[in-house]
Parts: C-alpha cells; sequence; structure tokens
C-alpha cells in the first residue's frame, strides 16, 4: 500500500488516499474526507512506484 496526499479539487484541503501498488492502472471515485464531493482517482504504477497520479473534479 501506498499513501499519496494531494489537494481535493473542490475544497483545496489536503487529503490522502491509500493505493494498492499492485494493479499497475487504476481508475476510481473517491468521495473528500472533508467537503464529500466525488473525485476521480486516476493512478499508475510500474514495478511498484508511482508514475502518475490524478485527482480530477468530475462535475466540471
Amino acid at each position: 500500500m501506498f499513501e499519496q496526499f494531494f489537494q481535493c479539487p473542490y475544497c483545496w484541503r489536503e487529503i490522502s488516499v491509500l493505493l494498492d501498488t499492485s494493479v499497475s492502472r487504476q481508475a476510481y471515485i473517491e468521495d473528500c474526507e472533508n467537503c464529500c464531493n466525488p473525485i476521480e482517482i486516476r493512478v499508475s504504477f510500474e514495478q511498484g512506484e508511482l508514475t502518475s497520479f490524478e485527482a480530477v473534479n468530475i462535475e466540471q
């Protein structure tokens, strides 16, 4: 598991998610723990190392 910190695209507060490094590409919806708005998380890992991370406002 890997903990990633980022800013919520709605309220701009810093939050974190736990990511599974055994799955090379992931995309899922996670609610902000502060404002409860849905965030699309897109992640890529290569050999257990984080290669890309995006936290996107899905209500654009």
